[in-house]
């Protein structure tokens, strides 16, 4: 039987874009709020409106748009000492920003009230009463955060309490104790939170920082300990180490601990939803977090493959499609036959037709991964690989010679690439050149021209991202180089690798093993 329902306050639009490196329009917040609100968020903090021009423009076109489960909230702080209530800008505009929820804050922690508001407990004590009071007349529905809360009840529970009551006695509607600077341990935070229920009648709630790497565990403790209402953002996006990570937080609370988040059948969604908040920040998503990153169900190790097979909770503690994540397993040096079979499953090819080749593909893999080659984000490689050595396909096109000249005429021109490519299709020999924007690019472009009049549909297809890495740096500019291709049509992307002391060589066979596979499956869409 469900436990009672956890209210979710995401803050990514405000604290979550206090961390380094990210930065949203305000069409960028707009966007991430209507997959907040579709996912089944209770409340989307969506910035500060006393503080910048961006957040004020924020909440007027929020506004003018309809929230299925969400309410979208403004954030600001209690009065200033030497306003009224009625008089001071940062309440006037959390009321102009029409939100239907103000997320409060006060001060807690005596060494705040001292140092930085400059004011005697008392007068802070008023501050908060005052606040919570002018806004409630207005009919807004009170968040309070009380920053620095456990730090402050560490330096004086009293004092710390009494700022609690007076939120409380003026009308908050839910009290949230905060580890601003995330210092807390989870065995304090326990007993804190603990006392604090004791004397405090109103909704409890709980926001924690990951700087003692301790915020969702912080979070998962306070829920245990009474709290009803927990704020995080995506992907744990936040200040300095950031803020506790929602993708981590709900689905430990919902399938783990009982409780209910959002329903059930949006929980699959939230994998998406975590790589939606990432595309749109621009940032990498970490591939190591927890339930929605891409390696939080890969199996790379033979022993640990052979056991999913069998039995899929043999290694890993949930079903991924709980959370629209998916099991994988990669192929490495680390490979057994258990990986093989298990991949070419995947990839639909039936190696129980060819017993005596599976050796030799185990080998030539652990050959290819000690030259350096990685197929675990190639798996485009890896399956032409496979299909050629059980001679299922051969090369569309053999390699005859390619030359590339980079030539730059002085300090400040653009230097000039021109490559040139001889192939070989179905007997009849192309010799073609182009120029490009560097030397891979005109590689691209010289092999295109050389294989369209064979092959016109690789006009659907474009190369969507390049990386390269450096396998051996000691080795300094004689190095060997990884070269990652991502290609792609409308309807799906691949990736292929390729590995050279040569980076030109390195690209071309990524280059290559690009073409070759979109063919591959070209031809097999026609059977």
């Amino acid at each position: 039987m469900k436990k009672q329902s956890i209210q979710l306050f995401d803050t990514t639009l405000r604290d979550g874009t206090q961390g380094e490196q990210i930065s949203l329009s305000v069409e960028d917040k707009l966007r991430i709020a209507e997959r907040l609100d579709e996912f089944g968020i209770h409340y989307i903090e969506g910035g500060w409106p006393g503080s910048n021009p961006k957040d004020h423009l924020f909440f007027q076109k929020a506004n003018e748009r309809t929230y299925r489960h969400a309410k979208i909230v403004a954030f600001g702080s209690t009065r200033r000492k030497d306003n009224k209530a009625e008089d001071d800008p940062n309440l006037k505009a959390l009321i102009d920003a029409r939100t239907p929820a103000i997320s409060l804050f006060g001060k807690t922690w005596i060494l705040h009230v001292s140092r930085a508001l400059n004011i005697t407990t008392d007068e802070n004590l008023k501050l908060i009463d005052d606040s919570i009071r002018y806004l409630k007349s207005k009919n807004k529905e009170i968040i309070y955060d009380a920053e620095h809360f456990f730090d402050g009840y560490k330096d004086d529970p009293e004092y710390a309490l009494k700022t609690l009551l007076a939120a409380e006695n003026a009308g908050a509607n839910v009290l949230v104790l905060c580890d601003t600077n995330g210092g807390t341990l989870t065995s304090d935070l326990v007993q804190i939170v603990r006392d604090v229920r004791k004397r405090i009648t109103a909704p409890l709630g709980i926001h924690t920082h990951n700087d003692s790497d301790l915020a969702v565990a912080n979070t998962l403790v306070a829920v245990e300990e009474g709290c009803t209402h927990v704020q995080g953002t995506i992907n744990g996006y936040g200040e300095r180490c950031g803020n506790a990570n929602l993708c981590t937080i709900i689905p430990n609370l919902q399938l783990k601990m009982g409780y209910t988040c959002v329903p059930e059948d949006h929980l699959s969604e939230l994998t998406s939803l975590s790589h939606f908040v990432s595309e749109v920040a621009n940032l990498v998503h970490p591939n190591k977090m927890p339930f929605v990153g891409k390696s939080a169900f890969a199996h790379k190790g033979g022993i640990h493959v052979s056991a999913v097979m069998k039995d899929r909770r043999t290694y890993e503690h949930i079903i991924p499609e709980k959370v629209g994540n998916s099991q994988r397993v990669l192929v490495s040096d680390l490979s057994g036959r258990s990986n093989i079979f298990y991949k070419a499953n995947e990839l639909r090819i039936d190696l129980q037709k060819y017993p005596d080749k599976v050796p030799e593909i185990v080998n030539q893999l652990k050959k290819l991964e000690h030259e350096g080659f990685q197929f675990e984000a190639a798996e485009g490689s890896f399956e032409l690989l496979i299909r050629k050595m059980i001679g299922e396909i051969k090369d569309a096109f053999e390699l005859e010679g390619i030359r590339v000249l980079i030539e730059k005429n002085a300090m400040d021109e653009e230097p000039r690439s021109e490559a040139t490519v001889r192939l070989k299709v179905n007997d009849v020999k192309e010799h073609t050149a182009g120029e490009g924007n560097g030397p891979v690019d005109a590689l691209d472009r010289a092999m295109r021209k050389a294989l369209i009049k064979f092959f016109p549909e690789i006009e659907e297809m474009h190369l969507s991202d390049y990386k390269v890495r450096v396998i051996n740096p000691k080795q300094a500019t004689a190095a060997k180089v990884r070269v990652l291709i991502e290609s792609c049509t409308d309807e799906y992307t691949w990736s292929t690798v390729g590995v050279s002391e040569n980076i030109i060589e390195a690209s071309w066979q990524a280059l290559t093993d690009s073409v070759q596979f979109f063919l591959m499956k070209k031809h097999q869409k026609k059977k």
